[in-house]
């Protein structure tokens, strides 16, 4: 199962995404504080979040936190920055690795990627485009990492593969 880490994010609506496509692969969906938004129930309700059930989510107060109740995500992770020296597709996913991205307005943290250097990655666009939407980054680097551990128990196929 793969572990989708958001560090910081501040637009409610890209989380709302990236928990869509945490509840879609059955991700893990981990939020490190603080939060640019209010994730209680009752605001999740009215957001129409009504797919919010399928989603495991776990909160924590900032990374040493994350860390300390995680400690063996440190063996197993990817850093996804625009400042990378390779792209997603050069990474050996696998099973349980975690997957981070930070806020929408700053990225990572510059100690956490210098920390991680070797575990930087980006995905390949243009010099003149600043960067991706945080929950169209987030669905292109689930996907390429559920690609090569095999999609676990996904569904395959659609009802248009039954023959009639």
């Amino acid at each position: 199962m793969l572990n989708i880490v958001l560090v910081q994010p501040e637009i409610p609506m890209n989380t709302g995404n990236i928990a869509r496509t945490c509840a879609a692969t059955g991700s893990r969906l981990h939020l490190i504080h603080p939060l640019g938004f209010d994730i209680s129930e009752r605001a999740v309700k009215r957001a129409g979040l009504d797919y919010w059930h399928l989603v495991e989510i776990f909160e924590y107060s900032d990374l040493d936190d994350f860390f300390a109740k995680n400690p063996k995500a440190a063996e197993n992770l990817w850093l996804m920055t625009t400042k990378a020296p390779k792209i997603y597709c050069d990474a050996d996913f696998s099973d349980e690795c975690y997957l981070f991205f930070g806020k929408e307005t700053a990225g990572l943290p510059e100690s956490f990627r210098l920390a991680h250097r070797e575990r930087c990655l980006r995905l390949p666009m243009r010099a003149e485009a600043r960067s991706l939407n945080l929950a169209n980054s987030v669905a292109v680097v689930t996907y390429e990492a559920l690609r090569q551990i095999g999609f676990f128990d996904l569904a395959r196929f659609g009802e248009m593969a039954i023959s009639p």
